[in-house]
């Protein structure tokens, strides 16, 4: 039998999701990515926001949809089959980096006492003291998860196109991101990724700079949304703790769909 709260939390995100609510801003551009019979991966599904707006994004999208917490696991394939997507969306109960193995999932307690689920990331072993270096917590709990490394799970799953990424994973992203460079360099996928500068250094060792030229150095565009819109980059902003930036190859463009990134490449 499922935790009572599992069923509140995915009432609430089900809810979020069909009054258009509470999604990050750079949501409502990806769309202007995705293409019909494309393959999608959402890496850090959480409760399947981007996941759903993918899905919907274009007819015979497919979306592999992975996520670590079994709470919030459990969260997304009750939200999934609410909207009727479990036949789109293939979901995986793990976390991603560069090897498979596995790891534990710390999840920050907030100061007022609330899981901090949205701020739970991967590692080796417990943190010493605070959860994160960049969020004030009172505690942590933390359990094992299984780890997979997204070019081994392409290989056995048989995916021989991978067409838009969607990662957020508090800092795990350069692992992620170095367990994925054959899919990368076979299919220049688009990409929209949350860095967190801090946590991506002191939890992880890596390092956002090498990020970002993992993607440049490929020939990649760098845009980060903004009051004004979506601009070009080639460093992250050094002023704020994370921030969502996409990454779109310019030989993408005539598979995109007409839209905003069609015109930021022409």
């Amino acid at each position: 039998m499922l935790d009572p709260n599992v069923f509140i939390h995915a009432y609430r995100a089900w809810r979020r999701i069909r009054r258009d609510r509470k999604a990050e801003p750079e949501a409502a551009y990806l769309p202007s990515l995705v293409g019909p019979g494309d393959v999608c991966l959402h890496v850090g599904a959480s409760d399947g926001r981007h996941t759903v707006v993918m899905a919907r994004a274009a007819p015979g999208v497919r979306v592999h949809a992975f996520e670590p917490s079994r709470f919030t696991f459990q969260v997304l394939e009750l939200v999934l089959g609410w909207l009727g997507l479990r036949g789109q969306v293939v979901t995986v109960n793990a976390a991603v980096s560069d090897v498979a193995g596995e790891m534990i999932l710390v999840t920050p307690v907030k100061t007022s006492g609330r899981m901090g689920r949205s701020l739970a990331f991967v590692a080796a072993r417990s943190p010493d003291g605070q959860a994160r270096p960049d969020v004030d917590s009172r505690a942590f709990k933390t359990q094992a998860t299984a780890v997979i490394a997204l070019d081994d799970y392409c290989a056995e799953k048989a995916l021989d196109r991978i067409d838009v990424i969607r990662m957020d994973i508090e800092g795990a992203e350069e692992a992620a991101l170095n367990g994925a460079l054959r899919l990368i360099d076979r299919d220049r996928p688009s990409v929209l990724i949350e860095i967190h500068p801090q946590i991506l250094r002191e939890r992880f060792g890596g390092d956002a700079a090498a990020v970002v030229a993992l993607f440049l150095d490929r020939g990649y565009r760098m845009f980060e949304l903004t009051d004004a819109g979506l601009e070009p980059r080639t460093a992250v902003r050094p002023d704020l703790p994370w921030k969502d930036y996409f990454f779109v190859h310019p030989t993408r463009r005539e598979r995109l769909p007409p839209g905003v990134f069609r015109d930021l490449l022409s």
